[in-house]
């Protein structure tokens, strides 16, 4: 999969992670961008126009599930996959996440950043085929 021109956008307000996914996909060879929490995460999306958004829930000022809400009813935005990247695995977050339109839900402690970036790029690949 050529990922030259791919956009991604991580919204996480854990820096560490940050920059690990950063570098991670970075080396891959997409276009990287970040916000901290979910309101700066909404303009960005906005602005630069992602293929993907990786999206934490538990953020200050708006979290993932508003974040994806807002996303959603957005015309410039509705259309751009939203993974949920989140340490919530329980049920009823899963089903809410599914419900307000993520393409996807992968919980932080159970996929190596190598597997993220892997996930994502089988995501893109589907997305592209529909």
């Amino acid at each position: 999969m050529d990922t030259k021109n791919i956009k991604i956008l991580i919204v996480e307000d854990d820096n560490f992670l940050v920059e690990m996914y950063t570098t991670k996909f970075e080396l891959e060879g997409f276009t990287v961008f970040s916000a901290e929490d979910g309101e700066k995460g909404f303009d960005s999306a906005k602005a630069n126009q992602p293929d993907i958004i990786l999206l934490d829930i538990l953020m200050p000022r708006m979290d993932g599930f508003a974040t994806i809400e807002a996303l959603k009813k957005e015309e410039s935005t509705k259309n751009i996959p939203v993974i949920l990247l989140t340490n919530l695995g329980q049920k009823e977050d899963v089903k809410k996440g599914f419900e307000l339109g993520a393409a996807g839900y992968l919980i932080k402690a159970h996929f190596m950043p190598s597997e993220v970036v892997d996930k994502i790029k089988k995501i893109l690949e589907e997305s592209k085929q529909a």
